[in-house]
């Protein structure tokens, strides 16, 4: 029997799984995370808290499984980019990570794009200049904290920590290197020219690493802080996002998953490269393959918002999901289009594909017919709409889009899902038992290991339940209300109430 762990270093929580070779979840452990906000618009988060739960974590897999640390014959890390973290020439931690998520580099980002040729930038880098690049981030604290930029000595990824605090090594993935802004995607490798805007040098970031190469191996230290055997192999990692979707069975060409979390992400298999500054550009897990994608700045945060704020009458308080099925109720009691209700989900501004922070979310048409059961079918309709804007876009880019799949909490409403068909008038496959990106750092580590040689088979962790038709009745009313959807957006661009 041969097992592996995989762990997952999420903004809101350590998530590690232990499986057992080829297809049986044997345990999953999970851990909170604290998200720190200390000023307007700053998203941070302490390493250590990262590190200090995944040796929870794991003593606790091997703890309740029986397995012993021999056993485990490979690890992998997966974890959200391009959160940047910072060590001094003794590796130690110089401040809290920056997460992706932070929006403090503004003014970086206007200078950045003053300095450069955004189309040249784009072609070369894969990415758009926007506030996603490490580059930005590291500007901001050349400007606002220099004592802590002088004694910059290494910039790492969340993973590329975790692998160090594993190892001893550091190391980056080249998913992590390619959203921030470092690697030329004609190449393939780090390009100086690109690293230089971040006003940092070659030195400052470590070797490279496809996600599935091994970067080193359990130390000592590391052994007797998570409970992990001295040698055991450890893998490059992943991103988050591209190990779920890897792990969901997004492994060919047209695949695309829409994850229905707090925010919506919508990621495409694709074995072209089209860079976009509308998508982010990733590659894939599988080899000779590329995953551009969009994320959404909210999803069932939106829903959750609505509910608690204008709905909670509905439920007793801490029934959450009896009030969001009363609410699905009332919103298939409505007809298709909402009666003329459009909902723009823009609650945070948006990401992909418009790249606005200073959109808001708006309701249009009301009037006193309409009801609670309106204005939730509304909102459901509006992200359809904002999914199928990313699915148009995709098209656009040259990318293909087959078979459509549909995972997490979200996903979960048959309202819901039955609207997103009938708006992009696609069938959806709806996956079930995906325990998360975890799995998918697992698989690469068996892959890297080279326990397993079958890119595709993760799959077989993964359940296919119910799917949905597009009901063809109902492609006029959606196509017209898409327009709509559309033409509201263009005209909130800019205006602040």
């Amino acid at each position: 029997m041969a097992f592996v762990v995989g762990f997952d270093i999420g903004t809101t929580s350590t998530i590690g799984i232990l499986i057992e070779l080829p297809s049986r979840v044997v345990a999953v452990v999970k851990r909170s995370v604290t998200l720190s906000t200390p000023h307007a618009a700053w998203a941070e988060e302490d390493p250590a808290q990262w590190w200090s739960n995944l040796c929870e974590i794991s003593r606790e897999l091997i703890a309740r499984s029986g397995v012993g640390p021999g056993q485990i014959k490979a690890v992998g890390v997966a974890g959200m980019l391009p959160a940047v973290v910072l060590l001094d020439a003794e590796g130690q931690l110089l401040r809290p990570s920056i997460q992706q998520s932070d929006g403090r580099a503004g003014q970086e980002v206007i200078d950045l794009k003053a300095e450069a040729d955004e189309v040249a930038f784009i072609a070369k880098a894969g990415n758009g200049i926007n506030q996603q690049l490490v580059g930005a981030k590291l500007r901001w604290l050349e400007r606002h904290e220099p004592e802590v930029f002088s004694r910059i000595h290494t910039v790492l990824g969340s993973y590329d920590y975790i692998n160090f605090k594993l190892t001893g090594e550091r190391s980056i993935d080249r998913n992590w290197a390619l959203e921030a802004g470092f690697v030329n995607v004609q190449t393939h490798e780090l390009d100086d020219d690109l690293i230089n805007f971040a006003h940092i040098g070659r030195c400052n970031l470590p070797p490279m690493h496809r996600s599935e190469e091994i970067v080193g191996h359990i130390s000592k230290q590391a052994s007797a802080e998570t409970g992990l055997a001295v040698g055991t192999p450890v893998v490059a990692g992943a991103a988050d996002h591209i190990a779920s979707a890897y792990a969901a069975g997004v492994t060919r060409p047209g695949d695309i998953l829409f994850k229905f979390g707090g925010a919506v992400d919508v990621l495409v298999s694709t074995d072209i490269v089209a860079p976009d500054s509308r998508m982010y550009l990733d590659y894939h897990l599988v080899p000779g393959l590329y995953m551009p994608n969009g994320c959404m700045s909210t999803g069932g945060s939106g829903l959750n918002w609505f509910a608690a704020n204008f709905a909670s009458s509905l439920a007793s308080s801490d029934d959450h999901d009896g009030l969001l099925k009363t609410l699905d109720r009332l919103a298939g009691s409505v007809a298709p289009g909402s009666d003329g209700l459009i909902f723009l989900p823009y609650f945070l501004g948006e990401k992909t594909p418009i790249h606005d922070p200073a959109l808001r979310g708006t309701l249009t048409g009301l009037s006193f017919t309409h009801g609670v059961g309106h204005v939730w079918r509304a909102l459901l309709e509006g992200y359809g709409y904002a999914i199928a804007h990313h699915v148009e876009v995709f098209t656009e880019m040259g990318h293909s889009v087959t078979n459509c799949y549909v995972s997490d909490g979200g996903s979960s409403s048959d309202v819901w899902m039955q609207m997103v068909s009938d708006i992009l008038q696609r069938p959806l496959q709806r996956l079930s038992g995906h325990p998360g990106s975890c799995l998918g750092a697992a698989w690469i580590a068996a892959i890297g290991a080279g326990l397993e040689d079958d890119w595709g088979k993760v799959s077989s962790f993964i359940t296919k339940s119910k799917s949905f038709e597009p009901n063809q009745a109902n492609a006029g009313i959606y196509s017209r209300g898409y327009n709509k959807f559309r033409d509201l957006g263009r005209r909130m661009s800019g205006f602040v109430a």
